[in-house]
């Protein structure tokens, strides 16, 4: 779907909660300092965007309880995602493991919040509901009113193959098909011992997911809340014909850039 050069190869996802009372002051930091001086600037790295999951978006969330991807499923009030350019990601995170130790030297880190699930992710692979869509490159500018976090796990003996032919000849059409559920891009997590995460001067939380570990990003034309039932569905349909299990499913809107928009509905 994208011919051009601009392509994008891996990403960085952090999923993160700010300490209670500490809302304000977290968001903007993150936003006004971190989102730039800890991502943006940095080489390669050409799309980024921030959302949040009040506490009425987390009571969607499911399964209930512990997940790999947050423990208790709750944490995890923001979650920032950032694209680097295909075939760049060895440039970027040197850079960026430098960046962050750099940082909190100067006094430029947050110690108030604690990352539920902070992880580098590649090999996307990406499904669209529409002939012409948006492509999954130009969806962080894109003003989608909202995205889905699915983690899919194949069921027992089912191999990547098959169940990535389950998801993009059934599963994915159905979900899609005359919704507000716009395009999907999957990732798979990359190798715990790379070494790109190792400088981080913070605990990341939920370690990187088994490498069979498919993590789906949705993107919404519609509210959450108005297609939240699908997600459900989708998650019994895989189950249902022993193809895979949702081990998290998440909803959340984007933050209302330069206001403290939602820092009183995180709990």
């Amino acid at each position: 779907m994208n011919d051009y050069p601009i392509r994008v190869g891996s990403m960085l996802f952090t999923m993160v909660d700010p300490e209670k009372g500490h809302e304000v002051e977290y968001n903007r930091w993150y936003e006004r300092d971190h989102f730039y001086a800890g991502c943006m600037i940095g080489p390669w790295l050409f799309a980024g965007k921030r959302w949040v999951a009040t506490k009425e978006l987390k009571d969607l969330r499911f399964p209930r309880g512990d997940t790999p991807v947050a423990s208790p499923v709750e944490n995890g009030s923001y979650l920032a995602i950032y694209y680097v350019l295909e075939g760049k990601h060895g440039e970027h995170f040197a850079w960026a493991a430098d960046q962050v130790v750099e940082l909190y030297t100067n006094n430029r880190g947050f110690m108030h919040r604690r990352h539920a699930h902070t992880v580098l992710v590649e090999r996307p692979s990406a499904h669209y509901r529409d002939d012409d869509p948006v492509p999954i490159e130009l969806a962080l500018d894109h003003p989608y009113k909202g995205l889905a976090v699915v983690a899919v796990d194949p069921a027992d003996g089912v191999s990547d193959d098959d169940l990535s032919a389950h998801l993009h000849e059934i599963a994915l059409p159905a979900l899609m098909k005359d919704s507000g559920v716009a395009s999907m891009v999957s990732w798979h997590y990359q190798d715990a011992g790379s070494g790109d995460t190792d400088k981080a001067p913070m605990d990341l939380g939920m370690p990187p997911g088994p490498p069979e570990r498919h993590l789906q990003l949705f993107f919404l034309d519609d509210e959450p809340t108005e297609v939240w039932d699908r997600f459900r569905s989708y998650a019994d349909d895989l189950a249902a014909n022993k193809k895979g299990q949702v081990v998290f499913a998440a909803p959340f809107m984007p933050t209302i850039v330069g206001t403290d928009t939602y820092t009183d509905r995180l709990w």
